[in-house]
Parts: C-alpha cells; structure tokens; sequence
C-alpha cells in the first residue's frame, strides 16, 4: 500500500465532508458538486482502486454524520471508478470528466432505484434520480475541469501525479 496515495485519500475524504454542504440551486433543485470534483481528481492523482475507496469512506462518513443518504454509495462510487479506469487505460482528462457524468449520472443514477427501493422503502422510477444525479456530476466535473486546466498550465497536474505514483 502506497502510503502516500493513502493520505492524499483521506485528506480528499475529509476535504469532500466538509465542503458536502455546499450547493449550488438550478431551478428547483440543488446540485452538491464537491463529490464529483474530488472524483475527477481522484481519478487522475490516485486511480480507480483508492478512488473508489475514497468515494467510499466519504459516503460512509456522510451518512454516519447524517449528512447523506444511502444514494451516496452507488452514485459516487461508481462515477469515481469509471472516471479513474478511463484516465488509468487513456490518460486522457476529458475521459475521466465522461466517465465521472455517466458514471454518477446514469450507471450510479439507475443503481439507486433497487437501494431507493429495498433499504429506504421510496417506490420510484427506474430513472427518477437520474435528472438530479446528472445536474451535480455535470457541476461538479466542470468545476473540476477548470481547476485541472489552472493545475496543468501551472505544470502541477504532471508534478503531482509523479509524486503519487513514486
């Protein structure tokens, strides 16, 4: 286990709970970005199996504070790891921003419907939450998007991810 990809995980984890409050209201509804931007960067500095995990213990920290629900699981953990698998097998960025939209947004989105269903006793459509889920991974890979092109006109974004993988 590399030591330092552990710590950058936790300080991610605890960077996305404390930032979980912040919204962003679009129409009727309000986006919470922070987790999908933490992915996206996850999934560029860390890779899928410490991105996936950080998605993890932040949904897990979330709903034991009360600030989250059981939909946190599907939706974060799954967006976290497409993104990363693209970044890992493409290198690309704009790769790891899809796979974190349909990640999150349809795969997780459509994965809440049987935990909606079974462990929190909410009947609703196979794609209720895909609206909604699709609305805050959009934000928050956007905002993701502009601080990885600061981070790469600053020369950070090859610095830190040789630092991780040393």
């Amino acid at each position: 286990m590399k030591i330092k990809k552990l710590a950058v995980s936790g300080m991610l984890a605890a960077f996305t709970v404390a930032l979980s409050g912040f919204s962003i209201p679009i129409g009727a509804s309000r986006c919470f970005p922070i987790q999908h931007l933490v992915n996206v960067l996850a999934g560029i500095f860390l890779g899928p199996v410490y991105g996936v995990s950080m998605a993890f213990c932040t949904s897990l920290i979330r709903n034991l504070m009360g600030t989250g629900s059981l939909l946190a699981f599907p939706g974060s953990m799954v967006g976290a790891f497409l993104g990363a698998y693209l970044y890992k097998k493409t290198g690309r960025v704009s790769l790891t921003c899809l796979g974190e939209i349909i990640g999150t947004g349809f795969i997780g989105a459509t994965l809440c419907y049987p935990v909606s269903a079974l462990f929190m006793g909410k009947d609703v459509g196979l794609f209720f939450f895909v609206v909604p889920f699709l609305m805050s991974t959009v934000c928050g890979t956007i905002l993701a998007a502009f601080l990885l092109v600061i981070l790469r006109r600053l020369g950070l974004v090859s610095y830190l991810t040789r630092q991780m993988n040393e």
